[in-house]
C-alpha cells in the first residue's frame, strides 16, 4: 500500500493560476504518453506516485490519450485506486475532449453532445465521480463556440467539473471564449498551449491576452518533444525515442543539423548554470507569468525526477536570456 512521503509540499512551488483561488505546481505530470495500454502499470504507478511524493499535484489527461484511445485514462484510474485513491482531494485531475474519440459525426470536435458524452467515459473509465479541469481539446471551426462553451458551463454546473479549460485556442478565440464563459457565469481556469524555445507561437498575442483576462496558463511540451534534452545532442534517434516512434508527434526530419546545432548551444549554456538543457528549458517556459506550470511527460522515475528539479533554479538572468535569444535567431 503506498503512503505519500511526509513533507512533499516543502519544496515544489506553486503558482497562482490567473485570478482564480487555485495554485498548481510549477512542474505538472501529462499522461499523453507513457500511460497508455501497451505501457507498464507498475511503471506508470510509480511515476504517479514519485511525482506526488515530489510535490506534483496535477495530473494532465484527455480522451484519446493511449494508445490506445481511453487508455491512459483507466491506467490512471487503477492507479487512483491501488495508490492515489486516500489523497484525492489533494490533487488537480483534468482532462480534455475535442480529437477524434469514437466513430460517426458526434465522436469528434467541439458540439455540446460530444463534449458531454465524452467527460461522462472519461469519469468512468477513472472512477471519479468529478474532474477538477474539463478542457475543450481544440477549437471547432464548425460549432458555434458558445454551443462548446455551453457544454463547458453545464459540466461544471452538473457537478462532474469543477473549473472549465480551453487548449490550442487562438488568442481572438480565447478572448471571446472568455467573454462568454463570463457571462454565463462559469469558471473558466485556464488554457493549454504548445510552447517551448523552439516553439513561441504563444508569445503573439495568447500570453498577453490570457493576463488580460486573468487566466492561467500551463505550457506542454515545454521540451520540444525531447528536442530540448540531451536524447539527441549525439545527431541520432533513440530506437527508444519519441521520433523513432511511427505515430510519434517529433518526426525524424524535424531532428535537423539546424535544431541539433542550436540544441548543443543551448545546452552550454544550461551546464554553465549548472543544469541539464531540459531543466533550463523548463525554467525559460516558466520565465513568464503568464504560465503558471509546465507540462512534462516521463517514462522513467529519474528523468522525472530531474525534470522536477527545474524548480531549484527558475531565474535567468539577462545576460542568459540574451544569448539564448542570440542562438534561437541564428
Amino acid at each position: 500500500m503506498y503512503t505519500a512521503i511526509q513533507g512533499r509540499y516543502d519544496d515544489m512551488i506553486y503558482r497562482r493560476c490567473g485570478k482564480s483561488g487555485i495554485v498548481l505546481p510549477a512542474i505538472s505530470l501529462g499522461l499523453w504518453h507513457n500511460f497508455g495500454g501497451v505501457d507498464s502499470l507498475e511503471n506508470s504507478r510509480a511515476l504517479l506516485c514519485r511525482a506526488f511524493d515530489l510535490g506534483v499535484t496535477h495530473f494532465d489527461l484527455a480522451n484519446n490519450y493511449g494508445p490506445p484511445e481511453g487508455s491512459a485514462e483507466e491506467t490512471f484510474g487503477r492507479a487512483l485506486a491501488l495508490d492515489l485513491a486516500p489523497y484525492r482531494d489533494q490533487l488537480i485531475v483534468s482532462t480534455k475532449a475535442g480529437y477524434g474519440m469514437w466513430p460517426g459525426p458526434y465522436g469528434d470536435f467541439g458540439s455540446r453532445k460530444y463534449l458531454l458524452a465524452s467527460l461522462d467515459q472519461s469519469l468512468k473509465r477513472m472512477g471519479l465521480e468529478y474532474v477538477d479541469i474539463f478542457y475543450h481539446h481544440r477549437p471547432d471551426p464548425e460549432t458555434p463556440l458558445e454551443e462548446s462553451m455551453g457544454a463547458l458551463d453545464q459540466a461544471v454546473r452538473s457537478g462532474k467539473a469543477l473549473y472549465a479549460g480551453i487548449s490550442n485556442y487562438p488568442p481572438e478565440a480565447t478572448a471571446k471564449a472568455a467573454q462568454i464563459l463570463r457571462r454565463q457565469g462559469t469558471p473558466f481556469l485556464i488554457h493549454q498551449f504548445a510552447y517551448s524555445m523552439f516553439r513561441r507561437g504563444p508569445e503573439e498575442g495568447l500570453l498577453e491576452t490570457l493576463g488580460r483576462e486573468g487566466l492561467g496558463g500551463i505550457a506542454f511540451s515545454p521540451l520540444a518533444q525531447g528536442l530540448l534534452s540531451e536524447r539527441y545532442l549525439g545527431g541520432t534517434i533513440p530506437a527508444d525515442s519519441r521520433a523513432a516512434r511511427p505515430r510519434g508527434f517529433l518526426r525524424p526530419k524535424d531532428v535537423d543539423e539546424h535544431r541539433i546545432g542550436q540544441a548543443r548551444a543551448l545546452n552550454s549554456i544550461a551546464q554553465a548554470r549548472g543544469q541539464s538543457l531540459a531543466q533550463m528549458a523548463l525554467a525559460w517556459v516558466l520565465r513568464d507569468s503568464a504560465v503558471t506550470s509546465a507540462l512534462v511527460g516521463a517514462s522513467r522515475v529519474a528523468q522525472l525526477e530531474e525534470n522536477v528539479a527545474a524548480i531549484r533554479k527558475l531565474d535567468l538572468s539577462g545576460e542568459e536570456l540574451a544569448a539564448i535569444e542570440k542562438i534561437l535567431a541564428a
